[in-house]
């Protein structure tokens, strides 16, 4: 009797530990790129959703509304070095990165706290810049996706792009940045 409720209990713990150790993979599976930019090194993290026949620009992304630009925790952007975006100084560090969507312009914001979930304890008054693109036509593209385009030995663009639209805006590592304070 002994040895069956001992044989019970080891095949009961090694069962428990096999099967904790098997997580389901997201549904969003997480992403990042990074790209060095002259002597700056840029990574952003993100969760990559899928369209999957959904209507996704003012169905399940709201129109007018602060979007983690991703699917789980909030995106994050991170720079080596000190930066322009879009024109816009930017220290080095690391940032939440948001959008706003609406039909005509959209809104891009980095804020200072980075380690937040989703949007659901986002801060405006955190916000670090905010500065505006126009969304394009583009192919249809099944999971979201972010990438760098060169430019210049000093200047790439970000490209998002989802499902039928694509937003880019750009980042510049110039030596003379610091001149821009």
């Amino acid at each position: 009797m002994k040895i069956c409720f001992k044989t019970f209990i080891l095949i009961f713990l090694i069962t428990t530990i096999v099967y904790s150790q098997n997580k389901v993979p997201r549904l969003s599976p997480k992403a990042m790129v990074g790209q060095t930019i002259g002597y700056t090194d840029v990574e952003i993290h993100y969760g990559s959703p899928g369209v999957k026949g959904r209507k996704i620009w003012g169905g399940l992304v709201s129109y007018d509304t602060v979007w983690r630009a991703g699917a789980n925790e909030a995106t994050t952007i991170e720079f080596s070095n000190d930066v322009l975006v879009n024109g816009n100084y930017v220290p080095a560090g690391k940032y939440s990165f948001f959008l706003i969507p609406t039909k005509s312009k959209w809104v891009v914001i980095l804020n200072k706290v980075y380690d937040q979930w989703g949007a659901f304890k986002y801060n405006q008054e955190e916000d670090l810049l905010r500065f505006y693109v126009t969304p394009q036509e583009n192919h249809f593209t099944e999971r979201l996706k972010y990438s760098f385009e060169y430019k210049s030995p000093y200047i790439a663009d970000v490209i998002i792009e989802w499902e039928k639209i694509k937003i880019r805006f750009s980042i510049n590592t110039k030596p003379t940045i610091k001149e821009t304070k």
